[in-house]
């Protein structure tokens, strides 16, 4: 079994930037693809950003895309979401998932692939 623990939400000016980290325990010897997720008050949740196990494929939401970026280092069995340009939108409570992977280039955009979650890290967008 593997955990995953989110940090670096908080609050930020429409504009401003921040850098989510998801760090991973436990069973970390499996490979797994991750995901970031967001979820707003009344909201559904949403695909934010995927990786791949290898960190060479990553796919974004078109929302998103050309404002966050998301990584991994696998050495510290953590991902990261860069977000830059934030808007009043993107305030959510961000969430980071894991799904073993065999394939070194699969990305996952569906969070019924996912059977691993953070508890989440809330982002709040001030206008």
């Amino acid at each position: 079994q593997v955990q995953l623990v989110e940090s670096g939400g908080g609050l930020v000016q429409t504009g401003g930037s921040l850098r989510l980290s998801c760090t991973a325990s436990g069973r970390t010897d499996s490979s797994y693809a991750m995901g970031w997720f967001r979820q707003a008050p009344d909201k559904e949740r949403e695909f934010v950003a995927a990786i791949s196990r290898s960190g060479g494929k990553s796919y974004y939401a078109e929302s998103v895309k050309g404002r966050f970026t998301i990584s991994r280092d696998n050495v510290k069995n953590t991902v990261y979401l860069q977000m830059t340009s934030l808007k009043p939108e993107d305030t959510a409570v961000y969430r980071c998932a894991a799904k073993p992977s065999y394939s070194g280039s699969d990305v996952y955009i569906s969070s019924y692939d996912y059977g691993h979650w953070g508890q989440g890290t809330q982002v709040t967008v001030s206008s």
